[in-house]
């Protein structure tokens, strides 16, 4: 997996802020506060940045935020640097679990419509967003 950082300009709007990201147009997200904009602007950017992989689309580079451009038309608040993690290509690993757990293992993903290696890869996904 690799890390991007991509500039989200966040802008002051009548309720709240907003941001968007130059790189990757109609990828925006909203909230009361800069803080709150930031935080939905990363889980925006996880989002799109996700079914972009997901639909095998080219996914820009990402610009120098330094060097983007202001626009006069923006009230811009700040810009933050937001942080997310590319998927690599699927790598087939061996692995040995109790038979027991296997089976709850499948019963859980079959629940949920999801492969056994797609239920352990978001299982493993989000035990590592917590520990981070």
């Amino acid at each position: 997996m690799a890390i991007r950082y991509y500039p989200a300009i966040i802008e002051r709007g009548n309720d709240g802020f907003g941001a968007f990201f130059p790189d990757l147009p109609g990828c925006v997200s909203h909230g009361p506060s800069i803080g709150d904009a930031a935080i939905a602007a990363a889980e925006a950017l996880r989002g799109h940045i996700a079914l972009m992989v997901r639909d095998r689309d080219p996914l820009p580079e990402a610009s120098d935020i330094d060097a983007l451009e202001h626009d006069p038309d923006i009230d811009e608040a700040t810009r933050v640097l937001v942080p997310v993690t590319i998927a690599g290509a699927p790598k087939r690993v061996m692995i040995s679990v109790d038979d027991g757990l296997l089976d709850a293992i499948d019963a859980a993903a079959k629940a949920e419509g999801a492969t056994r290696s797609g239920y352990l890869a978001q299982a493993a996904r989000e035990r590592l967003e917590l520990s981070a």
